[in-house]
């Protein structure tokens, strides 16, 4: 990790002057004014699968913060989960995850939250979760550490599955889904399970120590790039499904607590939840 901090280049300034960091968090504030000023209210939600929705918030969110990146940022790449665009990502690349927890915003559960993260050839150096509810915003710069709203934060140091608090997420898919409830049930006894809905969340708790280990099977690169910005730089472990490195294009993670991500990843070396 020392040598790739050392290769990757400065994070860039803006047109306007602005830091990246400035930048991310304009449009996180943007995106979370127009999900607060939905949240709440009827809408008209679009299936695009079962258990996957998407609102004219998620559209909504989605406008602002990539109107304020093209103008901030004219040559960079952008990667959005409603966009169609599919960028190369070999150079700067942003990416973009409106409103992650689409499900629980529009049942109005207060567990969603904007994503975003600057990449540099697919490898993300800054990544912020902003959860518009409760105004906490996680937030890392590779190689600063994390903070949440602004105060220094670090993840879990628990060593055994039965010290933890196990966040999971199932996605949309019935097989995998079943093949990580199989886990979960390997692993038991922990201390407990939640199932939140929000794998921006999922990873951000994870990188903050308010779960010890966060594991999700059914993963997208706005799902999980600025997360792994966080739990790094919060001194935890993420790895893939397979306890390799984990990338942007990973579809399955482990994070959290380095010994119980490692005593996880053995339990479940031999159990068909890779596929």
């Amino acid at each position: 990790d020392v040598g790739l901090r050392q290769r990757m280049p400065e994070l860039p300034v803006s047109t306007s002057g602005k830091t990246a960091a400035a930048v991310a968090r304009a449009c996180a504030q943007e995106a979370g004014r127009i999900a607060m000023d939905a949240f709440g209210r009827r809408q008209d939600v679009q299936v695009k699968g079962r258990g996957n929705f998407l609102t004219e918030t998620d559209l909504a969110a989605e406008r602002s913060a990539l109107a304020i990146l093209r103008k901030e940022y004219p040559e960079h790449e952008l990667l959005a989960e409603e966009s169609a665009a599919v960028p190369k990502g070999e150079g700067w690349m942003w990416v973009v995850d409106p409103l992650d927890g689409t499900h629980n915003f529009s049942r109005g559960i207060p567990y969603f939250a904007f994503n975003i993260a600057l990449c540099y050839g697919r490898e993300p150096l800054l990544g912020l979760t902003y959860a518009p509810v409760t105004g906490e915003e996680f937030f890392a710069e590779n190689g600063k550490g994390l903070t949440v709203n602004g105060q220094p934060a670090r993840a879990s140091t628990a060593e055994k599955l039965s010290d933890c608090v196990l966040g999971v997420d199932l996605g949309y898919e019935d097989a995998r889904a079943a093949r990580m409830l199989e886990l979960v049930a390997e692993a038991w006894p922990v201390q407990s399970v939640r199932v939140m809905g929000s794998a921006a969340l999922g990873l951000a708790y994870a990188a903050c120590g308010r779960y010890d280990l966060f594991m999700h099977n059914f993963l997208y690169p706005w799902d999980v790039a600025a997360g792994i910005v966080l739990v790094k730089e919060g001194g935890g472990a993420v790895l893939d499904r397979d306890g390799g490195a984990v990338g942007i294009d990973s579809e399955g993670v482990v994070a959290g607590a380095p010994g119980a991500v490692r005593e996880l990843l053995s339990l479940a070396r031999d159990r068909p939840w890779r596929g």
